[in-house]
């Protein structure tokens, strides 16, 4: 049995759930701390769990028995002495209701052909899974899921070298950076070319990153351990004083999340020199100024079109960027290649100058959006449609490079549009508007997916406000809540009633 199958029949547990009104996210942080537990049984690290609440001690139980001695192992795990568990374990909490399916979970688990998941890799296995979250719309999690061949794309340009420190100030489930600990092991024969001391570099400093999110962090630390990488990878926010001190990176790889900060709210880092509550623009200044200032330091960030030409301080941002760094390459990728219909991004190439005045020359951009197939589901976006952009970026002189497709702009030129980016799209060929309309399969799930997320957020909505305490009123089937709790209890149940 190979990986991908053995992500099939976990990925086919989720079913086992759907009673619980488990999501697949949840299902896969849950997933997250009963693989942990047995894939320390499996490689010989069991003695780092704590006695009594290992893998043996979860499956030799059942019934309520189990239910109740797995929420027990949960807590004490989460305050364990041990980091690491700690970070996997830390106000865990269990989705799973039922005992029947918590014991089907554990059993189906054990009885997997682990021999052939560690010949091939636990830590492939357990990227399979996220992977397979992210493409399912129902989740949501793959809305900015960055595709892996566009990580791996980014990694092989950037070429991140041994020796070099490497971030991701937006970590996700780590993806960049283990992509960048691949391209470094290959070559290096899997570090064994290295001294020992390069070797220890490699696995303990050389990949970092901070995430946000818990959940996501704590799948970004399983994602870690299991590829034998043990970088600092930090729960908390770029965008905060914490990200003051992240600084002199020889290589960064990012997709920051989109939008604007909640509220409208204006960040709280004192370094910045211009400020905004567009939080792609306020990652974008965090990463040059975090690059080091040797002229060889370098980065790639995805970001939506909006960055490209939005003004004020965008275009501020914008220009201090080509002041301090080489803009040589932005790449103009495809819609529809992140789970959601009509998300436009870019890929911007750069290198940290060695002063901060006229580092950019000129910018070289590449149009992978324009008639280009609608990518989806199941249309999706290999190397292959990579192949003329590979070849463009790392040709010996661009000027010679045959491809409508590349196109120079000059410094002078950009300036006089603004300091706009928002360049280097061809001419549409399209013959009919109806050639680049969305799949309607892959739009209808992504609406069934968007309704069953609000219907999710109202459902919480009517949780909270039952628990809320306030002047009661009486109704006829005595359910007691404030006026404000029973109109918007209202809106709740008729969205309800709608999905019926």
């Amino acid at each position: 049995m190979n990986n991908r199958e053995i992500v099939q029949k976990l990925w086919n547990l989720c079913n086992v759930l759907r009673d619980d009104g488990i999501t697949y996210h949840q299902y896969v942080t849950e997933l997250t701390y009963l693989l942990f537990l047995k894939m320390m049984k499996e490689t010989g690290h069991d003695y780092i769990v704590t006695e009594g609440y290992r893998w043996d001690d979860l499956v030799s139980k059942d019934g309520i028995e189990l239910k109740d001695f797995y929420k027990l192992l949960l807590f004490e795990l989460g305050k364990a002495d041990n980091e690491l568990l700690k970070e996997i374990y830390r106000d865990a909490t269990s989705y799973i209701s039922e005992p029947k399916n918590l014991e089907k979970i554990i059993k189906s688990i054990d009885a997997l052909d682990w021999y052939s998941a560690k010949q091939e890799g636990l830590g492939d296995l357990y990227e399979g899974l996220l992977e397979k979250n992210a493409s399912e719309l129902k989740s949501g999690a793959g809305q900015y899921f960055t595709p892996r061949v566009l990580i791996d794309i980014i990694v092989q340009l950037v070429n991140p070298q041994a020796g070099e420190r490497c971030h991701d100030p937006a970590a996700g489930t780590f993806g960049f950076m283990i992509a960048a600990d691949r391209h470094v092991r290959s070559q290096t024969d899997d570090y064994f070319a290295l001294p020992e001391i390069d070797v220890n570099f490699q696995k303990h400093q050389a990949f970092s990153g901070v995430e946000l999110v818990k959940d996501t962090h704590r799948l970004a630390t399983m994602n870690a351990l299991l590829h034998d990488i043990h970088g600092q990878l930090v729960l908390g926010d770029t965008l905060s004083s914490l990200g003051e001190d992240m600084r002199n990176y020889d290589v960064i790889m990012t997709n920051p999340p989109f939008g604007t900060k909640k509220g409208g709210e204006r960040i709280t880092r004192t370094d910045f020199t211009f400020t905004t509550s567009n939080k792609q623009l306020n990652f974008l200044q965090h990463i040059y100024r975090a690059l080091k200032i040797n002229g060889n330091a370098r980065a790639a960030v995805v970001l939506p079109d909006n960055v490209l030409f939005e003004g004020g301080t965008g275009a501020e941002i914008r220009r201090d960027l080509m002041d301090k760094c080489n803009l040589h390459t932005i790449l103009r990728l495809p819609t529809g290649i992140f789970y959601a219909q009509g998300v436009k991004t870019n890929v911007l190439f750069f290198t940290r100058g060695k002063s901060d005045i006229g580092s950019t020359k000129e910018v070289w951009v590449y149009d992978l959006r324009t008639n280009m197939p609608s990518f989806g589901k199941r249309t999706p976006l290999t190397e292959k449609h990579f192949e003329g952009f590979i070849a463009a970026y790392t040709s010996e002189n661009r000027s010679e490079v045959q491809d409508e497709r590349f196109n120079v702009f000059t410094r002078e030129g950009i300036a006089k549009k603004g300091d706009s980016l928002d360049i280097g799209l061809i001419a549409d060929e399209s013959l009919s508007i109806y050639d680049n309309l969305p799949d309607p399969i892959e739009s209808a799930e992504e609406a069934v997916g968007k309704l069953e997320q609000a219907i999710l957020l109202l459902n919480e909505v009517i949780t909270e406000l039952r628990a809320v305490e306030g002047p009661m009123t009486t109704q006829e089937d005595g359910v007691y809540e404030t006026e404000q709790q029973q109109e918007l209890l209202q809106v709740a149940e008729a969205s309800e009633g709608y999905k019926a």
